[in-house]
């Protein structure tokens, strides 16, 4: 059944681009903008992926947590991040646990979907319809910021 605003975020733990560990719970108090895509250094993924890089400050200045997610491994991860000199943690879900529990499973990699989520754990925005240049800012008016 497809997550909807108003759910509880489902709680996660996995490895980020680095070999450190992750949890949802880091973050608590914080809003998170979980982003899914489907692989590292492809055309769509790695406009998605700069255009949040890019819009970091705003991000940061507003104490949003950005963090991407896709079945890629962290090696793939890091090349990913250092091509593009990404500014924020991408998650390794190699075992599908979160594609798996935030339902964006596309059948062997994530569906393009985000997922942001309040300090208290809720979902407060899904977005199934990404412009993969556009993103960041996307989601930033979203949140009125």
């Amino acid at each position: 059944m497809p997550l909807t605003v108003g759910d509880n975020a489902p709680g996660f733990t996995v490895k980020d681009t680095n070999g450190n560990t992750v949890s949802l719970s880091d973050f608590q108090g914080k809003t998170v903008v979980l982003y899914f895509y489907p692989k590292d250094d492809t055309p769509g993924c790695t406009k998605q992926a700069c255009s949040f890089r890019d819009a970091t400050p705003e991000y940061k200045n507003k104490d949003v947590v950005v963090l991407g997610v896709s079945a890629d491994d962290e090696a793939s991860h890091q090349a990913f991040t250092q091509k593009y000199n990404l500014t924020f943690p991408l998650l390794a879900d190699t075992e599908k646990a979160l594609i798996n529990s935030y339902d964006v499973d596309g059948g062997g990699y994530a569906k393009r979907v985000t997922y942001v989520i309040d300090g208290a754990g809720k979902i407060i925005h899904v977005d199934a319809s990404v412009n993969t240049s556009s993103h960041a800012s996307d989601v930033l008016s979203v949140l009125g910021l």
